[in-house]
């Protein structure tokens, strides 16, 4: 793969374009480049009045662009008016709709004992509304900024309680509601340094201006982002938006990345290239109390370190790529021993007696992470792999291990996951922007995090007030009809295993339905 990387291979594979190949150095288009810039500032300044209002939507990093499909930066290209392998700006745009509907299901118990946190049993519908502006602006040669406001309004299944590993909607936020709130998601500064090597087009999509680079780079990033903008990409399924809806198979579900509750966070990254090798490490903020809004700006007392190695390769003439992702926390979060331990030495340090921060239980007879909060250290290791079969499908598979000592600070509340699945386009039945595709995905608890539970605990946003520990799992199938080259509209299936890690209750069915289109 001499004289491309996986970011630029994005663009390539899965949406097979022809603007992503090497070009020649010094193409310019004066003309264009001067009404650019004119259109450039616009843009900027309405977005910049947008952004007044406070901000904030879903985590994942979105999707390339195909060229064929409908967006304005083709449109002003196609007219003269952009040069869309140079840019100096662009904008992209993006509305998504997602219901799900949940059957009623099996459970003996339902929060028990005082417990807050269980899915309920009964039917429900949820649904997430976003709407998504991508703006990029070049400050100088290599030196770029990315703004990106967002609306969202939601309505989660039981409050978003209940399910730790296999949340049926990525886009839900630990703090939407059905009011459309506006927010900041995205706004952060980035410097490519070309090290030298062989020339790569990166094509013009959401979150990165056309223009050419060396296979030798180093790359710096600073300001307010989701750590999956950087880290454990996967070309198959980068953006949940077009594939699976499940939160599964948006990351690890045990890669307890610190965020906000939107699944942003402040921080530093650094990515150096090196030809089919990349290295990247980076350093976030977490927020003030688990699971809550407001950050922790104290980044050298409180953070999240990850380190990423890439590898990209080609197998029987397919590309495919492997990534090693470590992570450590150090965070103000609980371990689940010390709070067995505290309220085992005092019964009064007990769910319904903590006024502290804490997840309102009202069990008497339950220990509970307030009795132990203090600076702990969270630890885990992933693997991701993603392999063409041919030009449109391929199989992924991710797994993570995390040591499980400490309650969930910002994501999910899985201590081990794997996932897996395959998609395909519908080039090969001749609707070629179809998407299709089936997966599977686990999740388990550690030991002291089930005696936990089992003793009545709840932690984020699970606890039964019982368990019978199991590993919480789905299986989700989809299918996405195009419409007009950028509308696709979504049919889904999932079957959750265990919610909450608990063998006593579900299973649990959940049709989806979603409507995307991109501009």
């Amino acid at each position: 793969m001499r004289g491309s990387d996986l970011s630029s291979r994005e663009t390539a594979q899965y949406r097979s374009s022809p603007r992503d190949r090497a070009l020649p150095r010094g193409v310019v288009r004066p003309a264009a480049r001067a009404r650019l810039r004119l259109l450039g500032s616009l843009c900027a300044s309405l977005l910049l009045l947008s952004a007044a209002a406070r901000a904030g939507a879903q985590a994942a990093p979105p999707q390339a662009h195909d060229d064929e499909a409908f967006d304005v930066m083709n449109l002003l290209s196609d007219h003269g008016l952009h040069d869309i392998e140079d840019e100096s700006f662009n904008l992209y745009g993006q509305f998504t709709y997602i219901s799900s509907w949940k059957r009623g299901f099996h459970a003996p118990y339902t929060n028990a004992n005082g417990s807050t946190n269980s899915l309920l049993p009964s039917a429900e519908r949820s649904f997430t509304g976003s709407f998504t502006l991508f703006f990029g602006l070049r400050l100088w040669r290599g030196g770029e900024v990315y703004f990106v406001p967002e609306v969202i309004s939601e309505r989660p299944l039981s409050q978003l309680h209940g399910l730790g590993g296999a949340i049926q909607n990525f886009e839900l936020q630990k703090t939407g509601t059905s009011t459309p709130q506006l927010y900041r998601a995205r706004s952060y500064f980035r410097q490519m340094i070309d090290l030298g090597g062989e020339p790569v087009e990166k094509t013009s999509d959401p979150l990165q201006l056309g223009t050419v680079v060396d296979s030798h780079r180093l790359v710096l990033a600073v300001g307010n982002f989701t750590i999956l903008d950087f880290f454990d990409k996967n070309s198959l399924v980068a953006d949940p938006r077009r594939t699976f809806f499940n939160m599964a198979f948006m990351t690890h579900a045990s890669w307890d990345f610190p965020s906000d509750a939107r699944g942003y966070s402040w921080g530093a990254v650094a990515e150096l290239y090196w030809d089919d090798w990349s290295l990247r490490v980076g350093r976030i903020t977490p927020p003030r109390q688990p699971n809550e809004l407001q950050i922790d700006f104290r980044i050298w007392k409180f953070y999240g370190d990850q380190l990423e190695l890439e590898h990209d390769h080609v197998l029987l003439g397919k590309p495919g790529a492997i990534r090693l992702l470590g992570f450590q926390n150090r965070v103000d979060t609980a371990r689940f021993d010390d709070a067995i331990a505290a309220f085992t030495a005092d019964p009064g340090k007990n769910a319904a007696a903590c006024n502290s921060y804490n997840y309102g239980s009202t069990n008497p007879n339950a220990p509970d992470l307030c009795w132990a909060r203090k600076p702990n250290a969270k630890r885990g290791v992933g693997v991701n792999v993603e392999q063409y079969l041919a030009d449109d499908m391929g199989v992924f598979a991710r797994g993570m291990v995390a040591d499980g000592n400490t309650e969930v600070d910002a994501f999910n509340s899985a201590d081990r996951s794997l996932s897996f699945g395959a998609l395909a386009k519908g080039r090969l039945w001749r609707r070629p922007f179809d998407v299709a595709g089936i997966g599977g995905s686990m999740s388990w608890i550690s030991s002291p995090h089930a005696r936990y539970l089992a003793l009545g605990g709840v932690d984020g946003f699970i606890g039964d007030g019982q368990l019978r520990a199991g590993p919480e799992s789905v299986v989700e199938a989809f299918y996405s009809v195009n419409l007009l080259k950028a509308i696709w509209l979504s049919a889904d299936y999932q079957r959750i295993w265990h919610p909450g890690f608990n063998q006593d209750r579900g299973p649990v069915d959940v049709f989806g339905a979603r409507a995307h289109a991109e501009f």
